[in-house]
């Protein structure tokens, strides 16, 4: 397939999808009614509000898989998925068939917690997981996953389509979510030589454990890469890990250096100022370089358009040479 091809198909793939958002069932947030969600969970098949977002992230990608509608990129067979299931309204349709008397669903402006309970945690009011509120001929109880198949297998009661894991009994590990981070990875300058004259760089960003991993440039040692990726931050959160690589086919991939980003100061500070949106651009905080960190400068923490940002330059550790600049962007679930 032609490069011309290729951004033919995801222009394409791309206006389904906001055909499909434009449905007006799907102009509200298919858990909380919050108006125009931008977040997707393209195995289930609906449209959510950021706040919702961070609960279906808890879920775990096996049972839902948190998109952005603007941000993400989609395969053919994601946005598939969406278009099968038919949008908010008919999902719930489903998976709200049958809300038992004195459970009401969470409303915009509810509480994380309400969320929590209406989507997850209560057993007996677990929306996705246990599927309590659907009819019982339809519950999806074994199988292979397939998002694909979700709305046809379900009208038709064929209820060997895919397998949503049982909840565990105890719930004290679970993780709770207070926010997303957008972590734009800019550009590398001066990265090492890992094969003959170059490198094909990569960068894998882990919070926890959740990964997200940049695309590969080939023969760069100064790529920009200019790529949004996106993590959940829970309430015990620790530093962002950054690790880039050298892409080899036949080998394992060489490390071409790591740092670390403490995220600390950026969540002190935003906590501090609460909605960014009733302020100007100003600065708000600032993570100080010393000798235990990555920072090439300080790095400074502002509101800018009313929102909470970060720009960071590091230089990478236990390697020969090079430095990586990274954009932040705190997103709290309880605005």
């Amino acid at each position: 397939m032609s490069r011309l091809s290729e951004l033919q198909q995801v222009a394409s793939g791309k206006r389904r999808l906001k055909d499909l958002l434009l449905q007006s069932d799907n102009l509200l947030c298919a858990d909380c009614g919050a108006p125009d969600p931008k977040w997707a969970s393209a195995n289930i098949g609906v449209f959510i509000c950021l706040k919702c977002c961070g609960v279906h992230r808890s879920l775990g990608t096996h049972i839902s898989k948190v998109l952005s509608v603007t941000l993400d990129e989609w395969s053919d067979d994601e946005i598939d998925a969406m278009i099968e299931v038919g949008g908010n309204l008919s999902a719930n349709s489903i998976y709200e068939a049958f809300l038992p008397d004195g459970v009401s669903k969470p409303g915009p402006d509810s509480s994380n917690e309400e969320r929590i309970r209406f989507i997850r945690l209560d057993l007996a009011w677990s929306k996705y997981e246990l599927q309590e509120f659907l009819k019982p001929s339809l519950r999806i109880t074994s199988g292979k996953a397939s998002s694909s198949s979700l709305k046809s297998n379900l009208s038709t009661n064929l209820v060997d389509s895919f397998r949503i894991p049982s909840v565990p009994q105890n719930l004290d590990g679970m993780v709770e979510f207070m926010g997303l981070l957008k972590v734009k990875i800019k550009q590398g300058t001066n990265l090492a030589i890992r094969d003959m004259m170059s490198s094909d760089p990569y960068v894998i960003v882990s919070l926890g454990k959740q990964t997200a991993q940049t695309t590969v440039m080939k023969s760069n040692l100064n790529p920009v890469w200019n790529e949004e990726l996106m993590l959940s931050v829970p309430q015990d959160f620790g530093p962002i890990k950054l690790s880039v690589f050298d892409h080899d086919t036949f080998s394992a991939d060489d490390l071409m250096g790591e740092a670390e980003i403490d995220i600390q100061p950026l969540i002190t500070s935003a906590m501090a100022f609460g909605d960014p949106e009733m302020f100007g651009n100003m600065q708000i905080g600032k993570w100080l370089k010393s000798h235990d960190n990555a920072l090439i400068d300080d790095s400074i923490i502002n509101i800018v358009d009313g929102k909470v940002k970060q720009e960071i330059s590091l230089k990478l550790q236990n390697v020969e040479s090079g430095e990586l600049e990274v954009y932040l962007e705190w997103m709290p679930l309880d605005q």
